[in-house]
C-alpha cells in the first residue's frame, strides 16, 4: 500500500509541476510578446521624433535665411538702383546668420594643405613660398558646421 501511496503522491506532484510549468511558459510568452510590442512602438516613436526634430531644425535654418532672400528680392526688383554696397550688406547679413547657426569658413590661403578640409585641384612650384604644400589660392570656400566639414575648400597648392 505504501508503494501505491508513493505513486499517487508522485503523480500529483508531477501533475502540479506540469501545470506550474505550463503557467510559467504562458507568463513568459506573454511577457515576451508585450516586450516585443513595446520595442516596436519605441522604434516607431523614435523614428517619428527624429523626423520631427529634423523638420524643426530645417525650418529654423530656413527662417533665419529668409531675411537675406527678402533683401535679394528687393535688390533685384529695383533694377535701376542695384548697388554694390547693397549687395555687400546682404552678404554681410548672410555671413552673420551662418555664424549664428554655427557655420564657419575654413581658413585656406597661407595655411599648410590639410586634406581633411582642403581639396587641392592645382599645384605650382613657387620659390617665393616657404614650406611644403602651402595653399596659395582659393577657388571655392570651404565650410564647417561644428566639427563636420560641409564643403571642402577648393585650393591651389605651392611646392
Amino acid at each position: 500500500m505504501t508503494e501505491e501511496i508513493k505513486n499517487d503522491v508522485a503523480e500529483e506532484v508531477a501533475e502540479e509541476t506540469k501545470e506550474e510549468t505550463v503557467d510559467v511558459e504562458k507568463e513568459l510568452n506573454d511577457k515576451y510578446l508585450r516586450l516585443m510590442a513595446e520595442f516596436d512602438n519605441f522604434k516607431k516613436r523614435t523614428a517619428k521624433e527624429k523626423t520631427q526634430i529634423y523638420t524643426i531644425a530645417a525650418a529654423e535654418v530656413v527662417e533665419a535665411i529668409l531675411p537675406v532672400l527678402d533683401n535679394f528680392e528687393r535688390a533685384v526688383a529695383d533694377k535701376d538702383n542695384v548697388s554694390y554696397d547693397g549687395i555687400v550688406l546682404i552678404k554681410r547679413q548672410f555671413d552673420e546668420i551662418l555664424e549664428k547657426l554655427g557655420v564657419k569658413v575654413i581658413e585656406a590661403v597661407g595655411k599648410p594643405l590639410n586634406p581633411e578640409v582642403h581639396n587641392a585641384v592645382m599645384h605650382v612650384d613657387d620659390e617665393n613660398i616657404e614650406g611644403e604644400s602651402i595653399v596659395v589660392e582659393e577657388f571655392g570656400k570651404g565650410y564647417m558646421y561644428k566639427d563636420k566639414v560641409i564643403r571642402h575648400s577648393t585650393v591651389k597648392v605651392a611646392n
